[in-house]
């Protein structure tokens, strides 16, 4: 886990804490760093900050998979395929089916 980054990140968040772009980078630092609550933690604040950021969802549900919270994932990416659907995504809506149909 790359320290410094996560402080610049830390710090555009302090400095616009809508920055739906950095929230997400802080939770995939953690996530690569084995900082896997503070992970699902980044991204359950940003699925509640702006539902629409797609990417949100295929993070998430792995994090809930690192948990082995499969329950959590499979409400996670059935979410996340239906918001991927209300916005003519069809390819992150393929992205997260197939991370569904893995878990099942």
């Amino acid at each position: 886990m790359d320290s410094s980054r996560i402080e610049s990140l830390k710090e555009m968040l302090r400095i616009d804490p809508q920055d739906t772009f950095a929230r997400y980078a802080l939770g995939l630092e953690y996530a690569s760093g084995n900082d896997i609550e503070s992970a699902r933690d980044i991204f359950e604040e940003l699925r509640i900050l702006d539902p629409g950021y797609k990417a949100t969802y295929y993070q998430l549900g792995k994090v809930y998979e690192m948990l082995g919270n499969e329950s959590e994932a499979r409400k996670v990416y059935e979410k996340g395929i239906y918001v991927a659907a209300s916005q003519s995504d069809m390819h992150t809506k393929s992205e997260l089916e197939e991370a569904l149909n893995e878990l099942l």
